[in-house]
């Protein structure tokens, strides 16, 4: 993997920069504990991904169209029985995942206040709006970057478009994040390169079943390992 033309690194923020999807797991435990009533955990969990699916074109990701999927899942499952009392503690979930403190992944701070010293650094995430702006003021890392990008999806040409507003080419663009099929897979489709870093817990959404192979995709298992070759 050749880096040595890259002028603008791009970091995914939820799950690269700071802890998030557990958040995610959480909520839905207690909102199939809220329904146990009227449907199992395990058909629970299945129900509410295919409700978030099919609003995802219309409400895009983030905490508030979870919450809305949540609310609307439980309608449906309770078959318009739920009480207004569970429908007010499904909303307090929402509220609660907005209130969380932001945990910043291991040595990311230190990794981003080296590499920003020497590459323009940018924050490029999907997610809600004031939500991510939230939590990037909360983060203290706001500093580190020079330009931040709410992006309404992650495919080749969102990608496209960042890189043309950045003033730069594909080859001198480079993608970090924990998501193969948001953060690097429409990366390399576009020219540019890509470096997975996992996180342990990933939304089924954004799995891939399919091995990466590709000579500008790199994985590593942390942040700081960036230090090595950048």
């Amino acid at each position: 993997m050749n880096l040595e033309n890259i002028k603008v690194i791009a970091f995914d923020a939820d799950d690269t920069l700071w802890v998030n999807e557990p958040y995610f797991r959480k909520a839905e435990q207690d909102f199939c504990e809220l329904l146990k009533d009227f449907m199992p955990e395990d058909t629970c969990n299945k129900f509410l991904f295919e409700i978030e699916m099919q609003n995802l074109p219309t409400y895009g990701y983030g905490i508030k169209p979870f919450a809305l999927s949540l609310i609307e899942a439980a309608i449906k499952i309770s078959e318009n029985k739920i009480p207004i009392s569970t429908v007010s503690k499904i909303i307090d979930l929402g509220k609660s995942m907005l209130n969380k403190p932001i945990e910043l992944l291991d040595d990311i701070e230190g990794t981003l206040k080296v590499l920003s010293k020497k590459y323009k650094l940018v924050m490029a995430t999907k997610g809600d709006l004031l939500d991510q702006e939230r939590k990037l003021i909360k983060s203290g890392l706001e500093k580190y970057f020079h330009h931040i990008e709410v992006m309404s999806d992650k495919k080749p040409k969102h990608y496209q478009k960042l890189i043309k507003h950045l003033d730069c080419k594909p080859e001198e663009f480079l993608m970090i994040g924990n998501s193969l099929k948001s953060d690097i897979l429409p990366v390399l489709e576009i020219g540019a390169s890509a470096i997975y870093i996992p996180f342990h817990t990933t939304w089924e959404h954004e799995k891939v079943a399919d091995e990466v192979v590709h000579s500008k995709f790199k994985e590593l298992k942390e942040a700081s390992e960036l230090l090595n070759f950048l």
